[in-house]
């Protein structure tokens, strides 16, 4: 346990590192990166040049230090950052690396104002929470090792089929190249993928696993990203993927990890799953389970995209919806082709809103879980918390801090 004059400390300065988060992980970055430049291979690019990797870090920090006195409320953030570790490979001597250069960012940005006991205290602290991640990440790693056809670190699969879903989404069949078993996941887990780009190192990618598990494959659907700027990694593997990647190639992956799954006792009432654009992959995966192992779930699945030619699994959504009674499926395009209302192939055109979802969903009893672009994300959770759904009934996946998502109510694009 910490104690409790370091706690003093943290709760003293904390609205101070709050004033200068980003300053501090901006910094931290660069320190890092040059001073060991050995774990930049583990860090998303893309998220460096946008600032989203600097934003969650930051996020986090601030998090920390607020409920330095209860960390036990932060039990659900710990397990995002475990699992995140896990798929990345982080080990117990990364963590000594991260502290130092945290410890030297924030001694840059606030100067003089660090004096002795804080660092003592902001070193005690950051080695407490170091601990908690280990700990849960060994526990992490030994479950993965230890199922029936586990491994840690990448495995080499071999692409068994490539089939487009859309103008702009293709999936992937993975079958493992030794010819061994596959572990069985959780609905809404990713795997990831370690790719050796010729152009550039990259770091590797997570891609969430879009089929149910108990097949003799893994699949993975991968939306073409463009790239934004020249001097930006965006898209850089999703273009690789899509054009270089061939039926017969291999590709090495990690186990699968992530915490955005069903918990048992939510799927004991009606469950509502809101999907915007390629957002559907692991909520896709949580339905054809449901469907398959809990057949009596309610499930009302909602997909909002822009249009037929960019919709990915239209004809597999019809396929869950004709094989279950349970299955209310209802899809929205913004930017419909000239007939696919005409010829059903959406339900609704416009923005998903609080009286579609009203008129629409269970919300006084169901559990709801979305994933979708950051726009999306953040209509929707202010279309839920509109409707008066408990936090304890809302689920969802993002990269990057939470408040991004909990930010003033925007239309739900896709």
């Amino acid at each position: 346990m910490l104690r409790p004059e370091t706690i003093a400390i943290i709760k003293q300065i904390t609205p101070a590192v709050a004033a200068n988060a980003e300053t501090i992980t901006r910094r931290f970055y660069q320190l890092m990166f040059a001073g060991d430049p050995q774990v930049q291979a583990y860090f998303n690019q893309a998220h460096q040049h946008s600032g989203g990797q600097q934003q969650a870090l930051a996020g986090a920090i601030c998090a920390y230090f607020a409920h330095i006195d209860n960390p036990a409320v932060l039990g659900p953030a710990i397990e995002l950052i475990a699992q995140k570790h896990c798929s990345l490979g982080i080990k117990p001597e990364h963590y000594p690396i991260v502290g130092k250069h945290l410890l030297a960012a924030i001694g840059d940005v606030m100067g003089d104002a660090v004096t002795e006991p804080i660092v003592a205290a902001v070193a005690e602290a950051y080695g407490f929470l170091a601990d908690v991640c280990i700990q849960r990440e060994a526990e992490i790693y030994r479950q993965q090792r230890e199922a029936v056809g586990g491994w840690n670190g990448y495995r080499t699969f071999v692409v068994d089929r490539k089939v487009p879903e859309s103008d702009i989404v293709t999936s992937f069949y993975l079958r493992p190249a030794d010819g061994g078993p596959l572990p069985t996941y959780e609905p809404g887990q990713y795997v990831t993928v370690r790719i050796d780009h010729p152009r550039t190192p990259t770091s590797p990618r997570n891609y969430s696993l879009s089929d149910r598990p108990g097949q003799d494959h893994y699949r993975i659907s991968v939306k073409r990203e463009p790239a934004l700027a020249a001097e930006a990694p965006d898209g850089l593997i999703s273009n690789y993927l899509h054009d270089e990647i061939l039926a017969g190639d291999e590709l090495e992956l990690g186990p699968p990890c992530g915490e955005f799954t069903i918990p048992d006792q939510a799927a004991d009432r009606p469950i509502v799953l809101l999907a915007g654009g390629i957002g559907v992959t692991p909520l896709l995966a949580m339905a054809k389970d449901l469907v398959y192992r809990r057949p009596n779930t309610p499930i009302h699945f909602l997909h909002a995209a822009r249009n037929s030619q960019i919709q990915p699994f239209a004809d597999e959504l019809r396929a869950l919806k004709a094989a279950s009674d349970n299955v209310d499926l209802h899809i929205v395009y913004d930017a419909p082709l000239a007939d696919d209302l005409a010829r059903g192939r959406c339900d609704r055109v416009g923005f998903i809103d609080s009286n579609m979802i009203r008129d629409w969903a269970p919300c006084d009893e169901a559990s709801f879980f979305f994933c979708g672009p950051k726009p999306f994300m953040q209509s929707v959770y202010s279309t839920l918390k509109n409707l008066n759904v408990d936090d304890d009934r809302i689920r969802f996946e993002f990269f990057g801090p939470r408040q991004e998502i909990t930010a003033a109510p925007v239309a739900a694009t896709a």
